[in-house]
């Protein structure tokens, strides 16, 4: 007898259009789980260059940093009360406060994700675009297929309030990604945290890579698991890298240079 989740996971592959998005995540896992690790001198550098989100965003404004951390112990106490009500485990949020500063510091026109889950960041970033009155967030994610209509649980803690400012599109990143592009003129914020293999970001990055601009930050989560972000900066002679420590894991972020004055002070 077949197990649900087997059940589940070929019903989507022949029936719902997934096949090809499917194959893709078990040939990542498969065929690069032994291969896709980080090199001992990027976890040296890693360790040695990461700061704490709360210290950057207090150094740059203390005022916003105190209404971020406001803003994002709401968001965790109104997500647990959601997600307590849920049988599964939909994995917890990142760094939204990050997100959250950034949106409300920067006022971004055109914010895209990928990674969606329960919806922390979701959250997050809708309610800065709220609170600045303007901008949209596109949202890339893939549906945990080995649940019963899985789709029901994507971004479940957002409020029905903030949906408005928000594109969410769930068929992976392979075929979402594309179709968000299509659709913007540039990315002011990409905050990456889907397919953490090296095939994946390297799929990721390339398809949207003609969207960044002087004035974009990219953000992406869990640099830690392989080389890419490493290879990605230095291949492009990017300097203004910010690598971040949350919870035990890393974040690396780069920015045009539009941004940099902004943000760091020289």
């Amino acid at each position: 007898m077949l197990s649900y989740q087997v059940k589940n996971t070929l019903t989507r592959m022949l029936f719902k259009g997934d096949f090809f998005e499917i194959i893709s995540k078990i040939k990542n896992r498969v065929l690069y789980s032994n291969t896709d690790k980080i090199s001992k001198e990027n976890e040296v550098y890693l360790e040695k260059e990461a700061q704490s989100i709360s210290s950057f965003i207090d150094g740059i404004d203390p005022v916003l940093a105190e209404e971020t951390q406001q803003k994002v112990e709401e968001i965790r106490v109104n997500g647990k009360k959601t997600l307590e009500k849920i049988y599964y485990d939909l994995g917890g949020g990142g760094a939204y406060d990050l997100l959250y500063f950034l949106i409300r510091y920067l006022k971004p026109a055109v914010v895209v994700e990928t990674g969606v889950a329960s919806g922390y960041s979701s959250y997050a970033s809708l309610e800065a675009l709220e609170a600045n009155k303007s901008g949209m967030l596109y949202s890339s994610d893939f549906p945990y297929f080995r649940l019963k209509n899985p789709e029901q649980y994507i971004g479940i803690i957002v409020p029905e309030k903030l949906k408005k400012n928000w594109k969410l599109y769930i068929k992976g990143d392979r075929q979402n990604l594309p179709s968000i592009s299509s659709q913007i003129n540039r990315i002011d914020i990409f905050h990456y945290d889907s397919d953490k293999s090296y095939n994946g970001r390297k799929f990721a990055m390339s398809s949207l890579d003609e969207k960044f601009t002087q004035d974009s930050v990219i953000i992406m989560d869990d640099i830690q698991n392989n080389d890419f972000f490493f290879d990605y900066v230095r291949e492009r002679k990017i300097s203004d890298v910010i690598i971040f420590e949350f919870e035990g894991k890393f974040l690396g972020m780069w920015m045009g240079n539009n941004v940099t004055q902004k943000l760091i002070k020289k």
